[in-house]
């Protein structure tokens, strides 16, 4: 078998996960090898998207929050961009050890998206997340944590599938949200190819909410 092709099928061996333990179980043993395969074998490109969104907005003194570090990718390029207030949070706990080598984070939490957060009310200045709202991934109902935990006109930067959105329910979560007053659109991206190396076929679209004041 190719690498190429065993970097494929570890993809989505990672999707077809039956439920959160063994999620977090896959991405335990995918940790060492994830930024080789990513970088080289799919060329990925939705951190460099994801950081380039954020840095617009979110100034370089603020408390941020990465949801689903992984093995700390947008760490360290937020760390060349100058911010240094950064906490790491992932469900798995190889991928966080992978992402202490990067230097990049003050503080590491294990928690899953999509249920309790342990972090105070209005804790972070701003929260970004890539790669977590994908097909058997974080839920839509992640958003009400992030938003709780986020400071009112503080930024939520995520990367979604345009196919997740329209399917999964992320589409009627994200508009009950606006239209119930608890953030606001500020941009949303084109729609690109975020791996055009290893999945050609999917891409994924970049948004910016900033949380409105209760």
């Amino acid at each position: 078998m190719s690498v190429e092709k065993d970097r494929e099928e570890r993809v989505q061996w990672i999707y077809s996960s039956s439920d959160n333990k063994e999620l977090e179980e896959r991405y335990d043993q995918w940790a060492k090898d994830y930024d080789t395969d990513l970088d080289e074998g799919f060329g990925y490109l939705g951190p460099q998207r994801a950081v380039e969104f954020f840095t617009r907005l979110v100034s370089k003194t603020a408390r941020i929050l990465d949801a689903g570090a992984g093995t700390g990718m947008v760490g360290e390029l937020l760390i060349r961009q100058g911010y240094n207030n950064l906490t790491a949070m992932d469900l798995s706990s190889g991928m966080l050890e992978e992402a202490r080598k990067k230097n990049a984070y003050q503080e590491f939490h294990q928690m899953m998206m999509g249920g309790p957060l342990g972090f105070a009310t209005d804790f972070f200045d701003a929260v970004i997340s890539v790669g977590v709202l994908t097909v058997g991934h974080a839920p839509a109902s992640s958003f009400d944590e992030l938003i709780r935990i986020t400071r009112p006109d503080g930024y939520i930067v995520f990367s979604l599938r345009p196919d997740v959105y329209r399917d999964s329910g992320f589409k009627e979560k994200q508009a009950a949200l606006e239209s119930e007053g608890r953030w606001k659109l500020v941009e949303v991206s084109e729609e690109f190819k975020p791996m055009p190396k290893g999945e050609p076929d999917v891409y994924h679209q970049i948004w910016a909410y900033q949380v409105v004041s209760s």
